[in-house]
């Protein structure tokens, strides 16, 4: 089983994942695969039940839960080519079409977090491998990205690690959100090089880039928050949030008055960044 495309569309604050796979078997096979809980089970990231109607409701159970997590509902049910349905406030659209002897399966993810489609697409590029192994009767591997390097690719793909340069009320602000592969604490001892920054002091050269040098620390929490001053009159913060699965979301701003020149920065920034990530994969 090759990929056919994975593709990545924005419109109207939702995002649209889109992956098609071909797959040596004819729709109802599939169809059977991708609907009936038992085969569910050895291949997608929860174990299942399901009304099989428009309306019908899903349940997703996680190991070691007691009862489903989370549910949704069945929005298409048209056997043996549309499956789909709400998964909290995101939705899956499985759709399956002939192609030769074989069928061509499309999977279209859409969601709120457009930062977290290389955890998405990494993940559902397990599952639907694992899917594929099922079919073709072999044992299903669903072991996930743990290394980071598939979410690493998709992320180059999608071009997610692009920062932004806005104007604001009080000047100048640019701003990068970007998934983590490692934990916390992890990406906070690669910054801090062992050295727990303090409040006043430099800021701990991890945290600074080619074109912003150290300042005072303002304000640390560690693992998850570092902020210094910028001269003149300027910001940079450093803040580790709840990610998708890999690890944290890396949230860097940087402020500065109206002659700030935030996209020079953010080019420093952004290469920073990637250097980290990269580091990260190493260990």
């Amino acid at each position: 089983m090759n990929p056919h495309s994975d593709t990545l569309t924005t419109a109207d604050g939702r995002t649209a994942l889109r992956m098609e796979r071909r797959l040596a078997h004819p729709p109802q096979r599939v169809w059977d695969a991708i609907t009936q809980p038992a085969h569910l089970a050895q291949w997608f990231p929860s174990e299942v039940t399901v009304d099989l109607r428009p309306g019908g409701t899903v349940g997703f159970l996680f190991p070691g839960d007691s009862e489903p997590a989370m549910t949704g509902k069945v929005t298409d049910a048209h056997e043996p080519h549309v499956f789909a349905f709400t998964w909290g406030e995101d939705h899956l659209r499985w759709e399956i079409t002939p192609d030769g002897e074989g069928s061509l399966l499309t999977l279209t993810h859409t969601f709120g977090d457009r930062f977290g489609a290389a955890s998405f697409a990494s993940g559902w590029h397990v599952c639907i491998t694992a899917l594929g192994q099922l079919l073709d009767g072999e044992k299903a591997d669903v072991a996930p990205d743990t290394g980071g390097e598939l979410h690493e690719a998709y992320l180059a793909q999608f071009d997610l690690g692009r920062g932004t340069v806005e104007d604001t009320a009080e000047g100048r602000r640019l701003r990068i959100e970007r998934q983590l592969v490692r934990p916390a604490e992890q990406v906070w001892a690669e910054l801090t090089a062992g050295a727990e920054p303090r409040r006043g002091e430099p800021a701990p050269e991890g945290f600074t880039s080619s074109k912003t040098p150290a300042g005072p620390v303002t304000e640390t929490r560690a693992p998850e928050l570092l902020a210094y001053a910028t001269q003149p009159d300027g910001e940079v913060r450093w803040h580790l949030t709840k990610g998708t699965g890999h690890g944290p979301r890396l949230i860097l701003t940087q402020s500065g008055p109206r002659d700030f020149d935030a996209e020079a920065a953010l080019g420093a920034w952004q290469s920073r960044v990637e250097a980290l990530a990269a580091r990260l994969l190493e260990t």
